[in-house]
């Protein structure tokens, strides 16, 4: 059995990276301080796999790592309740959306008058090449 059940992660990973990125600017005691954990060293336990996101907070987890919730949630859920489980809330709730996606959509309602356009062939296309699918 593993000491760290959560290790392997996408989660512990996310939350490790980002800590990583923010180094220069915060320490892992200023990111759980934001977060409001009593105990500082909660952040090496999400980031080592000691311990599961809890849900609760990933709100101002997400804030104080400077990331999409959303991107966090999808992750905490899979890690919480496992990806069969995840899966299932995103078939009856939809996807979560992250910041960076709703600006898409905005654009799209905007470019199309509100239009709701079909994805056809030709805008696939055109949306592929701009990323350079």
């Amino acid at each position: 059995m593993k000491k760290k059940p959560y290790e392997d992660s996408p989660a512990a990973e996310f939350i490790a990276e980002r800590v990583r990125d923010l180094k220069h600017k915060k320490s892992q005691g200023d990111i759980a301080h934001e977060v409001g954990f009593v105990n500082s060293n909660m952040m090496s336990l999400l980031k080592s796999g000691a311990n599961k996101v809890p849900l609760d907070r990933v709100p101002a987890l997400a804030k104080a790592l400077e990331a999409d919730p959303a991107v966090l949630m999808r992750l905490a859920l899979e890690q919480s309740v496992g990806v069969t489980a995840a899966t299932a809330i995103v078939e009856v709730f939809g996807t979560p959306v992250s910041e960076n996606e709703r600006g898409w959509l905005d654009e799209i309602r905007k470019a199309s008058g509100n239009g709701d356009p079909r994805l056809t062939a030709r805008s696939r296309t055109t949306l592929r090449s701009i990323f350079g699918l």
